[in-house]
C-alpha cells in the first residue's frame, strides 16, 4: 500500500480508504462487515471513511467494533457531519455550532474512540454564517476531538471562503470529498485548481462509479439481481444515471484496455483517479472481503499517458464535465 499527505499537512493516509456508505449497517450484515473490515486491514489500508447519517448512525458502530483491538494511532478514521440522524428537528442538520458539538459527540461514542483524524462537513450550509462553522470546528481542533478538519461536495470558491477562515483561526483544513471517476469529472475544472491553491486534497468517493466500471452491467441487459442497480434505495439513484447501453458499451470496450495495463476493470478505474495528484485517496466500498483485496491492487499503479488518451476516446461525451454538478450537491433550505 502506497501513501500520499493529505493537503499540506503531515497526515499520511493509505492512497486506498475503505468506505461504508450504503454497505454496513443496512445492506451488509455486521459480520460481513467485519470481515470486509479485516480483509482492508491486511491488504495495509490505514485509513476508514464514515459519516453519521449512513443507516442512520450504524455504520458508525459497525466500523468502530470491527476497528475495536486495533492500536489506535495506527488507524486514521475519519466521518462527517451535516444530514439529521434519527431526528429531523429544527437543529438536526447542518453546520451550526450547536449541530457540529452534538454530533461529534454522538459521532465518537458510536465510533468508540476518543477523537476522530479527520472531521467533515458533509454539505455546504448556506442557511449558517460560514464563520460559525469554522469557528466550531476550531473548537473540536483545539478541544482534541478532531486533528483535522475537510469538506465534502464544496465548490472551489466555498474550499477557498473556508480555508481563509480556517488560516485566520490557525486550525489545519486539509481535505474536500467528492464523487470522482473515469464518467464524472466535474471537479477537473473548478475544485481541483482552487484545491491546489490552497493545499487541499481530494479523498474521492465512487472511484468505480457504483459497480458500473466492473463492468458487470451489460447493455441491453437488466441490472444484476442484488445489485446496486437493481435496488430501489441506498444511492442506487447514482448507479441508475449510468445504466444507458450508449455508457455501458463503452465501458464494455474499455475491457481490453484494462487486459494492456494487466488490471480488471475495477482496479483500472481506481488506479484512473489516483494518476490526479491532487488526490490523496480514492475510498472504495465492500459487500465481500474478496473485493477489497482485489480493489488495492490499483495502488501504486501508474497509467501511461497513451492509455490514459485511449480511455478517453472510449469514453468520449459520455463523461459528465459540468463543475455546476457540485453546487447542485449542496441542500436549499
Amino acid at each position: 500500500m502506497d501513501f500520499r499527505s493529505l493537503g499540506r499537512s503531515g497526515l499520511k493516509i493509505s492512497e486506498i480508504a475503505y468506505g461504508n456508505w450504503i454497505t454496513h449497517g443496512s445492506q451488509v450484515q455486521d459480520d460481513t462487515a467485519v470481515a470486509c473490515v479485516r480483509a482492508a486491514l491486511d491488504a495495509g489500508i490505514t485509513t476508514f471513511d464514515t459519516a453519521d447519517v449512513y443507516a442512520g448512525g450504524r455504520a458508525e458502530e459497525v466500523l468502530g467494533r470491527a476497528l475495536a483491538g486495533i492500536r489506535r494511532e495506527s488507524l486514521e478514521i475519519f466521518t462527517k457531519v451535516f444530514w439529521p440522524v434519527g431526528h429531523d428537528g429544527a437543529n438536526d442538520r447542518g453546520l451550526s455550532r450547536k449541530h457540529i458539538h452534538e454530533s461529534i459527540d454522538s459521532s465518537l461514542r458510536r465510533l468508540g474512540v476518543d477523537y476522530v483524524d479527520l472531521y467533515q462537513a458533509h454539505r455546504y450550509d448556506a442557511s449558517t454564517p460560514l464563520e460559525e462553522t469554522m469557528e466550531a470546528f476550531a473548537d473540536l481542533v483545539r478541544s482534541g476531538k478532531a486533528l483535522y478538519i475537510g469538506v465534502s461536495e464544496w465548490t472551489g470558491e466555498q474550499i477557498r471562503q473556508g480555508h481563509a477562515l480556517a488560516r485566520e483561526l490557525r486550525i489545519p483544513f486539509v481535505s474536500n470529498q467528492p464523487e470522482y471517476s473515469m464518467l464524472w469529472r466535474v471537479i477537473e475544472s473548478d475544485v481541483v485548481p482552487a484545491s491546489e491553491e490552497v493545499g487541499v486534497s481530494q479523498i474521492v468517493f465512487s472511484p468505480i462509479a457504483q459497480g458500473v466500471l466492473t463492468g458487470k452491467y451489460q447493455p441491453g441487459q437488466g441490472a444484476p439481481e442484488g445489485s446496486r442497480g437493481a435496488l430501489t434505495s441506498g444511492g442506487s439513484d447514482i448507479t441508475r444515471r449510468w445504466l444507458t447501453d450508449d455508457v455501458l458499451g463503452r465501458v464494455q470496450r474499455l475491457q481490453p484496455l484494462a487486459e494492456q495495463a494487466g488490471l480488471s476493470l475495477a482496479q483500472l478505474a481506481v488506479a484512473w483517479v489516483l494518476q490526479n495528484r491532487n488526490v490523496a485517496a480514492a475510498i472504495v466500498g465492500a459487500s465481500r472481503p474478496e473485493q477489497v483485496t482485489e480493489n488495492v491492487k490499483a495502488s501504486g499503479v501508474t497509467l501511461d499517458a497513451d492509455l490514459l488518451t485511449a480511455i478517453d476516446d472510449v469514453l468520449g461525451d459520455a463523461v459528465v464535465r459540468d463543475p455546476a454538478e457540485t453546487a447542485k450537491r449542496s441542500p436549499k433550505y
